[in-house]
């Protein structure tokens, strides 16, 4: 355990290096937010008062975006996909089997590691906007919201790593994983409820995307947040989640095990 903390330390360190980015990144990162939130406000003031879009009132939207922008900055993978794919393809993941050194849990390390790192920077400007915005902001109904919220979050984050992973051992069997990882990114995006909530599509079709991990990434944690999923539905998506992140770990190890066999490094 002492060797993964030490890791840990060292991804903090490293991580560092790039605190001014993160602030900036994190603060020029608000505007395509704030952009999306006039979008939803002019398409609420083109309905009459009072109008929903999907059961979402005005207030009930601009806390979704808000929220997205919060398990985002959480639970998103940086490089960490591109870095691994480059330890397969540079032969750097030769080191790792000569040492007795998990690289599951020391890629793992540095992904919480630099999240922790990148959070802490971030949350000054998300926080400013959000209390900006914070008339039309709900807060949880109730703290075993509160916790529920919380866990689901740190389920979605350990989902995402290993959906980026098992994507970046990809590099074992092929030169280069840019385009697979393109478009993992791109049905994410669309399929996570980042660019919109799931539930304002046909009904037939969100629930055909709840069978899928990507809804447990950012969707279903913010669900919970707004007291849309109660009782046995939240409940069951929990369990879902769960289950997603232990099959997103037994994948990663599948794949590791598979590929490592295929591995061939030459030079020194």
């Amino acid at each position: 355990m002492r060797k993964y903390l030490h890791v840990f330390a060292i991804g903090i360190q490293n991580t560092l290096v790039y605190r001014v980015n993160f602030f900036f990144r994190a603060a020029f990162g608000l505007i395509p937010l704030a952009g999306t939130l006039f979008v939803w406000r002019a398409i609420y003031a083109d309905k009459p008062a009072g109008a929903n879009i999907g059961d979402y009132t005005l207030s009930g939207m601009v806390s979704y975006y808000l929220l997205v922008n919060f398990v985002d900055a959480l639970t998103a993978v940086a490089e960490d996909d591109w870095q691994i794919a480059a330890d397969i393809k540079d032969g750097n993941i030769s080191q790792f089997l000569l040492k007795p050194l998990d690289y599951l849990a020391y890629r793992m390390c540095l992904y919480v590691s630099g999240r922790a790192i990148y959070t802490v920077f971030a949350i000054v400007p998300v926080a400013l906007f959000t209390f900006w915005l914070r008339a039309d902001f709900t807060l949880p109904s109730d703290p075993m919201t509160a916790g529920i919220f919380a866990l689901s979050v740190v389920l979605a984050g350990l989902l995402q790593f290993f959906l980026a992973y098992v994507m970046a051992l990809l590099a074992f069997w092929v030169l280069d994983v840019s385009t697979f990882i393109f478009i993992q990114f791109a049905f994410e995006y669309l399929a996570s409820g980042h660019l919109f909530p799931l539930d304002i599509l046909p009904g037939w079709l969100a629930q055909l995307l709840k069978l899928t991990p990507y809804p447990y990434l950012c969707y279903f944690p913010i669900s919970v947040y707004l007291g849309r999923v109660t009782g046995p539905e939240l409940w069951q998506g929990l369990a879902m989640q769960i289950l997603w992140v232990v099959l997103g770990y037994g994948l990663a190890r599948l794949v590791w095990s598979r590929g490592i066999k295929k591995y061939s490094a030459v030079g020194g």
